[in-house]
């Protein structure tokens, strides 16, 4: 039994490691471009699907809302495009790539088809309120699986395929990660990542009710937004305990740089709340930043997350000893 030592990524690992951050850009800016759609009341600015009246670019018809729809749709595409390249080649070249990217580039792909139905019955069933939060959410988690994704390729390449790795010992959860953090900060991630994607979905629930808008102008609504406003208090605790932790006197610090932009973020995130709410959301600017925003939190968490759960294993199986 030998000690396992960290190989370099691959070539395609590599290649497929820049697609998928291309592709955690391209999707924080799909959010950030689906918020605008919505705050511009541009959702219904082109009234078929896929095509834009009729055409894959309507140059008649061209105006901001429409710009910010058709936008929105060949982002999508694209989306789709580089998830599909991202698929086919985890299956074609699966033998020198980590095992795990088949069944995680599938289900992006499969969450991926179920964003364009969304996006279509969206425009087919004229926005209604339980689509377009499902539309949004979808989108975030695509965001986080695509997070997760670029981080596990852009880690040293797996050890090789005889490695003999027994079942996770209670003291196993204090083994450090191949990133050096300790096996439970993964989990300390993953809550944090789904309590800012729980209040993403509240905030999608009221964003597409128009509820902060009712509260505000008739007292209509108003138990959406203090639902919001409620279950922000637990995220954000979450995830300022993220960097708090990581500044632990002998903890390694590679955590430490994501762990305080996701507390930059979150808190950016609370004052771009208050600030949309002081203004009664009647600067669209600031309301599309508080969604862009927490669609990179997000991605961060997800990262932070895929970075503490990936543990070596515990020794490597050498033929060669046996000769």
């Amino acid at each position: 039994m030998v000690t396992p030592t960290q190989l370099p990524p691959s070539r395609l690992q590599r290649q497929l490691s820049l697609l998928s951050a291309h592709l955690v850009v391209a999707l924080v800016a799909l959010v950030g471009i689906g918020g605008a759609t919505r705050v511009m009341e541009a959702g219904l600015a082109c009234p078929d699907w896929p095509l834009c009246y009729g055409s894959l670019l309507p140059r008649r018809q061209m105006n901001l809302q429409v710009f910010l729809e058709w936008f929105h749709r060949l982002d999508a595409f694209l989306v789709g495009v580089a998830v599909l390249v991202l698929f086919g080649a985890s299956l074609l070249q699966r033998r020198g790539l980590p095992a795990w990217l088949p069944w995680l580039g599938g289900a992006t792909l499969v969450l991926v088809a179920g964003q364009g139905a969304l996006g279509a019955l969206t425009v087919t069933q004229l926005l209604p309120s339980g689509i377009v939060s499902a539309h949004l959410i979808t989108a975030l988690t695509l965001v986080a699986l695509a997070s997760g994704i670029h981080q596990g390729l852009a880690a040293p390449a797996e050890f090789p395929a005889d490695a003999v790795a027994g079942p996770i010992e209670p003291s196993e959860l204090l083994r450090p990660s191949v990133d050096g953090a300790p096996f439970w900060w993964g989990w300390l991630s993953g809550c944090a990542l789904t309590a800012v994607l729980g209040q993403c979905l509240l905030g999608g629930l009221m964003a597409s009710q128009w509820a902060a808008g009712r509260c505000f102008g008739s007292g209509e609504a108003c138990g959406w937004l203090l639902a919001h406003r409620l279950g922000a208090n637990p995220a954000a605790v979450l995830v300022l305990a993220l960097p708090l932790v990581a500044l632990l006197p002998g903890w390694p610090r590679r955590q430490l740089p994501l762990a305080l932009f996701a507390g930059a973020l979150v808190a950016l995130q609370v004052l771009l709340g208050i600030a949309s709410l002081r203004l009664s959301l009647a600067v669209p600017v600031v309301t599309v930043a508080h969604q862009l925003t927490a669609a990179l939190l997000v991605a961060v968490l997800a990262a932070l997350t895929a970075r503490g759960l990936r543990r070596p294993p515990l020794s490597v199986f050498n033929p060669l000893e046996l000769a």
